[in-house]
């Protein structure tokens, strides 16, 4: 890995599942992989509806910001990919209780497939420097 890019990797998200990183900073950014409904223990999608995947997805993209350092407070941008936009109420009511106070720029589109079949997935872009 090049000098002005850093792995960030944490055992409390789910661990890669091909050739990319949790997390890399760069320029004084936490630039996500993108975070779907995976346990990290066992590596299986969390069972359930929108809201639980999303609740799960959340806590994901939190032990990652945590492993650099960083919360919610530190992020800037997020992307939320949603298998049907019919789930973007349930989804946003998650999503506003891990952000408390916090109100990053967020683009909400709806993807034709995501991985394993989740119903979300989230990655974020947050100052850390």
């Amino acid at each position: 890995m090049s000098a002005d890019l850093t792995t960030v990797a944490t055992k409390d998200a789910p661990a890669a599942i091909g050739p990319y990183s949790q997390a890399i900073v760069s320029g004084g950014f936490l630039f996500t992989a993108g975070q779907i409904a995976l346990d990290p223990a066992t590596m299986e999608i969390v069972p359930g509806d929108v809201t639980s995947q999303t609740q799960r997805v959340m806590q994901n993209l939190s032990a990652v910001l945590k492993a650099a350092g960083a919360d919610w407070g530190h992020v800037v941008k997020t992307t939320v990919y949603l298998s049907d936009m019919a789930h973007f109420k349930a989804m946003n009511e998650v999503y506003a209780r891990h952000l408390g106070d916090s109100r990053p720029a967020r683009s909400t589109v709806q993807a034709a497939g995501l991985p394993r079949n989740v119903l979300v997935e989230i990655d974020l872009i947050a100052r850390i420097a």
